[in-house]
């Protein structure tokens, strides 16, 4: 196996209530911590039996994230191993054969699909779905990546794979979102096969293509232009009311939560000069908000994560994935978050689609201005989002998000001193 990513893995395997033991570390393929389908693939030929990681137990980064470095996790054989001797290494199991007490113990916030009996529980619910369907699976489903905020799953049919998503009870409903993006275009989003939205559990079809990551300017304009088309669609449509369903992430809403936000755990990685200019900052929003809101620009769903990481380019032209952060707010929000993630020129096309999509789409309103005025109300959004992520995942998981509020709000008054708001 590949050991280009730098990345090794351990892997702490039980099967039920039995404890089998340690395999590795071995290398794998996949540099993020998340993408666990090298994994699942080494450990199936050296066990001889299908697998589920389940999570994140350890990480050792070596600064980089939530990448690379030497990660362990908790796997569930879903049958008896039968390559060979056992592979196991250190950590073999007591007399009575019972895993470690801390590695099966219950845990605040544990996710559904972070437990043998949740994965269990969600691969039947799709497998009866996809039949419900007319689609039933042909083979069994393959791990893709699993975290705090996701379970993803690849599960072939006669007409093609279908991807089960699973998030948590604080992620969006996605195929509400989907729909309603539907209505205005279909082509911009992936079809919904089957949804279970007590569960957020979905059945997403195939899209085929790659991502956006130094896509040419002419996929990022159209990206960016059909989302703007499609919000201002909805927002004309459905008049001023919040659709059912979707988190009130508007600017007076963002506003009045950043104050809990800088008492709690954020502030605590703050400087007591960081800390006194967000606090400036948050005085400030109502202002902010007024002259954000003066740009004539319509609250509508915003899709929250919106980069070309979560477009896909392909035979179907632009589609746009990954809608659990989805929201009732601010579109500027949607326009300002390709640019981290594109070339200067590239983000020049992104921003004049965006900019010139909302002046057709609704006459006399200020896009331009927007953008500006949004910014530092964008960082913040995510910073009170990221502070939802590590108030909602268990301990082992919050390494995945943990500085990140105090990040954006750093970046959110840097933001803000450039628009001359503080």
């Amino acid at each position: 196996m590949s050991e280009a990513s730098g990345r090794t893995v351990s892997a702490l395997v039980t099967a039920g209530d039995e404890w089998l033991g340690t395999v590795g570390p071995f290398p794998v393929a996949d540099p993020w911590w998340a993408e666990v389908g090298s994994v699942v693939a080494h450990l199936e030929e050296v066990l001889g039996t299908p697998v589920v990681v389940l999570r994140l137990v350890d990480a050792e980064d070596r600064g980089r994230g939530p990448r690379e470095g030497h990660t362990t996790y908790h796997v569930e054989a879903l049958g008896r191993p039968t390559a060979g001797p056992a592979p196991f290494g250190p950590g073999a199991p007591d007399a009575a054969g019972r895993p470690p007490a801390d590695l099966t113990a219950p845990v605040a916030h544990r996710a559904e699909w972070a437990k043998a009996s949740g994965v269990r529980e969600a691969l039947g619910w799709a497998r009866a779905a996809l039949r419900e369907a007319g689609r039933p699976a042909e083979g069994p489903a393959r791990q893709v990546k699993t975290w705090n905020l996701a379970g993803l799953f690849r599960i072939p049919t006669s007409s093609g794979p279908v991807w089960l998503k699973i998030t948590p009870g604080f992620a969006a409903d996605e195929a509400r979102a989907i729909g309603m993006l539907a209505a205005e275009d279909p082509g911009l989003v992936p079809a919904v096969v089957a949804a279970d939205t007590p569960n957020r559990r979905v059945l997403l079809e195939h899209v085929p293509g790659g991502d956006c990551h130094g896509a040419p300017r002419e996929i990022v304009a159209e990206a960016v232009s059909r989302l703007a088309r499609a919000q201002a669609a909805l927002a004309g449509r459905g008049g001023a009311g919040r659709p059912g369903g979707l988190p009130d992430r508007t600017p007076s809403a963002l506003a009045e939560g950043v104050g809990g936000l800088l008492d709690g755990e954020a502030a605590g990685d703050l400087d007591a000069g960081e800390l006194r200019l967000a606090r400036r900052l948050a005085g400030r929003l109502p202002s902010l908000v007024a002259a954000l809101e003066s740009c004539g620009l319509p609250c509508t769903l915003v899709h929250g994560d919106f980069h070309p990481g979560n477009w896909v380019s392909g035979p179907r032209g632009t589609v746009v994935l990954d809608f659990a952060d989805s929201h009732y707010g601010h579109p500027a929000l949607d326009g300002l978050r390709p640019r981290d993630f594109l070339s200067a020129d590239r983000w020049e096309a992104a921003a004049d689609a965006w900019c010139e999509t909302w002046a057709a789409s609704v006459p006399g309103c200020d896009p331009a201005r927007a953008l500006i005025l949004a910014e530092p109300l964008q960082h913040l959004a995510y910073a009170l989002r990221y502070q939802e992520f590590l108030d909602n995942i268990e301990p082992s998981e919050r390494r995945y998000h943990e500085g990140d509020p105090a990040q954006t709000v750093r970046a959110a008054v840097a933001a803000a001193e450039v628009a001359g708001v503080l």
